[in-house]
């Protein structure tokens, strides 16, 4: 934990930017514990956290230690409503590649006063989240946007394509959600719904 203090303070320290954490466990190996982010919020530019462990007892206590010296957001779409309660600002989103307006009425109804309606569009989109997460990220959301008729290119290696299998079952969610009408990641001829723009979040602390 020391060396991240000291790694997160020479960064923000070579910047005048607002540096936003990012807690990644499942990728890196290494948890940001909440002491840490207690000492690193105390860094006039560090402002905010995509807090992607999952781990709610985590996200309280972070909210706990920091409280409005850092703005947490969430990494994980299936869990944005349950952020929320425990006093994240939004979410930092992959789904929001696809469906933006959505993602963001999910947070807005919340701060609206209306947590039933966030619940409700929090499950909505749960079939289409867990299919956006069925390989390595970003692999299914490039193939998603493809399918849309978006012409986003292939990962870099060593992320490959989709198996047939798992592509096939993303096109099938996509259909579902009325988010694409073709049958295989052909851009020139796609039938393309364009997702509504949307701020996904708020920048003030």
């Amino acid at each position: 934990q020391r060396g991240l203090v000291e790694h997160f303070t020479a960064c923000a320290e070579a910047t005048d930017l607002p540096v936003i954490l990012y807690n990644v466990p499942s990728r890196t190996g290494v948890n940001i514990t909440p002491e840490t982010y207690e000492k690193l919020c105390q860094i006039e530019n560090i402002v905010a956290t995509k807090e992607a462990s999952g781990n709610f007892s985590q996200m309280a206590k972070i909210s706990s230690l920091c409280g409005d010296d850092l703005a947490i957001y969430t990494g994980n779409d299936d869990q944005i409503t349950c952020a929320l309660a425990l006093g994240a600002k939004g979410v930092i989103s992959v789904m929001a590649n696809l469906i933006p307006r959505q993602t963001h009425d999910i947070c807005q109804s919340f701060f609206d006063g209306d947590p039933a309606k966030s619940d409700t569009l929090q499950l909505e989109y749960l079939e289409l989240i867990e299919r956006l997460f069925s390989d390595v990220n970003p692999i299914p959301v490039k193939q998603a946007l493809q399918y849309m008729g978006y012409p986003v290119g292939r990962c870099r290696l060593p992320l490959c394509d989709m198996e047939d299998t798992a592509a096939e079952r993303l096109l099938l969610t996509l259909k579902k959600y009325g988010l694409c009408e073709q049958k295989t990641p052909c851009p020139a001829s796609l039938t393309v719904q364009r997702p509504q723009t949307a701020v996904l979040w708020s920048t003030t602390r």
